[in-house]
């Protein structure tokens, strides 16, 4: 199941099912997604934290970090979404257009099979920065 719903970054598709979203966005089936969680026990659950930016982590927003394990997972403090991811315990992510568009109202509505809207609306906004948590130093990836 395929949700279009307004993330805390920009309008974006949100699946439990990575092959779904792939195929919604005609992207390669092996590139990985950005993965959103509500709360930091759920990310400790997919990942372990290195000791040396919790306190980085915990206080970012809007920010993916790449882990070692190679998933890229973002904890979501705006409220809306987190209500929302708060049923699952994780959903894939990425923004609601074709790989390498841009958004596309009608397309992005005929890909998705729930419609999830609030006051804020659907609305395009840039997307999160994400870096990569390396040994020694962090990498800005975008």
């Amino acid at each position: 199941m395929i949700y279009l719903a307004q993330t805390d970054t920009t309008v974006g598709f949100v699946s439990s099912d990575s092959k779904l979203l792939s195929e919604a966005k005609c992207r390669d089936i092996n590139q990985p997604f950005l993965i959103c969680v509500d709360s930091y026990l759920k990310l400790k659950q997919l990942t372990r934290i290195p000791k040396k930016y919790k306190k980085q982590i915990r206080r970012a927003s809007k920010i993916s970090f790449l882990y070692p394990n190679k998933k890229a997972i973002r904890v979501v403090k705006e409220p809306h979404h987190a209500e929302f991811l708060k049923q699952f315990d994780f959903l894939y992510s990425s923004s609601a257009n074709k790989n390498k568009k841009s958004y596309d109202f009608n397309y992005s509505y005929s890909m998705a099979d729930i419609i999830i809207e609030d006051e804020r609306g659907l609305y395009e906004e840039s997307a999160s920065s994400i870096f990569k948590l390396g040994k020694k130093n962090i990498h800005k990836l975008r």
